[in-house]
């Protein structure tokens, strides 16, 4: 379910003319032979690499903090991968959004598809533990091909981008819901509804407990175990990546977690770290690092960024 507001805005007017061209662009490239698609992709990662200044030192600060074994030459290394695999995810979200993942089918590989075929079997409802790896809305539309879900989304700023979004998502979602509808996701998981949850970005101090990720104390979101407590419903793991290949995907649901939520939440919050922390190192390359993890800080501590 997308909701529409299209109505309140006049698209047409110049200040969306820049959307505009952008849509129209990952329409164009969403279509190109696949080898093009990946050089493309690259091309944007390196740009991004030597032009967003900002994004480059977020990217180096996170790498090494959370791989300081890494030496030097190693941590530029993977910085300059990780622009790349995010640039290459630009394009990826590009084929999600304006492709039909059924042409895609052949590219996939799914593991552990039982953990979720027995939930569904005994007609329970789950939270599904997603990551921002930047494959990300690839990795949902090639989902779609085996499971229905619903997700949890932070609205895009720009409305034209929003309704964009929002109706390129709807085909693989059943109802996307806003990050702060709490109440609308415990309905729709007692209902029996799976709903793709991703709790590993920095939402601040209000709503977080500090959590160690990689070795370091993270703001981390108490959501997964409150939705956990109130619903019953089973936390269930999904991880996906681009293979070595560069044309090939795995996804794979890992076995829902035992004994979650304790009572707990620090134990709780450390509990889901190391889960996407593990999921991460698999390729750490193709995370999101190029946002503020650790943009919150424990009391008396320094800003990192």
């Amino acid at each position: 379910m997308f909701r529409d507001d299209s109505s309140r805005h006049n698209f047409a007017h110049p200040r969306y003319w820049p959307v505009w061209l952008s849509i129209g662009a990952m329409h164009v490239v969403a279509w190109l032979p696949w080898r093009l698609r990946l050089w493309i992709g690259k091309l944007i990662g390196l740009a991004a690499r030597r032009l967003a200044g900002r994004r480059r030192h977020i990217t180096e600060t996170n790498l090494r903090l959370c791989f300081p074994a890494l030496d030097a030459d190693e941590q530029r290394r993977l910085v300059r991968e990780t622009f790349i695999a995010n640039g290459i995810g630009l394009v990826e979200t590009a084929t999600g959004w304006c492709r039909d993942p059924e042409d895609l089918r052949h590219r996939v590989v799914f593991k552990g598809q039982e953990h979720r075929t027995r939930l569904e079997a005994e007609g329970k409802g789950a939270l599904i533990l997603g990551v921002h790896f930047s494959t990300l809305d690839l990795g949902a539309a090639l989902h779609s091909l085996y499971f229905r879900a619903d997700a949890v989304q932070r609205p895009h700023d720009n409305p034209l981008f929003a309704r964009f979004m929002g109706r390129a998502r709807a085909p693989y979602f059943d109802t996307v819901l806003d990050r702060h509808d709490l109440r609308g996701v415990v309905r729709r998981i007692k209902a029996g509804h799976a709903v793709w949850y991703s709790p590993d970005q920095d939402f601040g101090r209000d709503v977080s407990v500090f959590a160690p990720f990689f070795g370091i104390q993270a703001a981390t979101v108490k959501m997964t175990a409150r939705i956990a407590r109130m619903t019953g419903a089973p936390v269930i793991p999904l991880i996906f990546h681009r293979n070595a290949d560069n044309r090939t995907y795995t996804l794979e649901y890992l076995p829902p977690l035992e004994d979650f939520p304790s009572h707990d939440e620090v134990a709780d919050a450390t509990r889901i770290n190391a889960v996407i922390e593990a999921a991460i190192r698999r390729h750490p390359e193709q995370y999101l690092w190029l946002h503020r993890r650790f943009k919150t800080r424990p009391e008396g501590e320094p800003k990192l960024y």
